[in-house]
């Protein structure tokens, strides 16, 4: 149900994905299920894709770091680390699905990207405030990152749930958005740095 595309924004990058008029829920029969996660992983969101590119275009901000995918989806973010020149790169994600295909998506760019986080310096996370439910969680997470010194970058294209206040921007990109899954052709995505 994918096919190895490049990542609009970032075509140094390929990764398995569904077709540009799939929408998240046509690759469940178009049903959502509680109990089973929907197929994030299968598309290359805006803020994933705004953390490659700012990664792969300022690769000091990994060179030689213990890097982190959080919440990794497709994981583009981590393989942009591991192409910028991180130490270690790990992907992780609530679905284990997402993990398989970080897995899939790195070997077919010739990186190596773990499941297992070694002590972070560097956390990336894109697109991870899209629900009132979820974004308390991450905001949690990456707070205590941050106190711990772990630098964290985000990327975000407007969710609507994001701490702004928190954060401080870096760049912003316009990102080429599949419109069956955005209902737009691109979103203005910001690239943050925790506080």
């Amino acid at each position: 149900m994918t096919t190895l595309l490049p990542v609009p924004l970032a075509p140094e990058i390929s990764l398995y994905l569904a077709g540009k008029r799939v929408g998240l829920f046509d690759l469940t029969g178009g049903e959502f299920r509680s109990d089973v996660p929907p197929p994030f992983w299968a598309f290359v969101w805006a803020g994933g894709q705004a953390l490659a590119r700012y990664v792969l275009d300022h690769p000091e901000t990994v060179a030689g770091k213990r890097v982190h995918d959080l919440a990794c989806g497709s994981g583009v973010a981590a393989i942009a680390a591991a192409r910028a020149g991180a130490a270690h790169v790990a992907a992780t994600d609530l679905n284990p699905d997402a993990v398989a295909a970080a897995q899939r998506n790195a070997a077919a760019n010739q990186v190596t990207v773990s499941d297992t986080p070694d002590r972070p310096e560097v956390i990336l996370a894109g697109d991870v405030f899209y629900s009132p439910a979820v974004a308390p969680a991450i905001t949690k997470i990456l707070r205590e990152a941050r106190r711990n010194s772990v630098d964290v970058l985000v990327g975000d294209p407007g969710r609507g749930y994001f701490p702004e206040r928190l954060f401080t921007a870096l760049t912003e990109y316009v990102v080429p958005v599949p419109a069956a899954l955005e209902e737009a052709e691109t979103l203005a995505t910001t690239v943050w740095r925790m506080r």
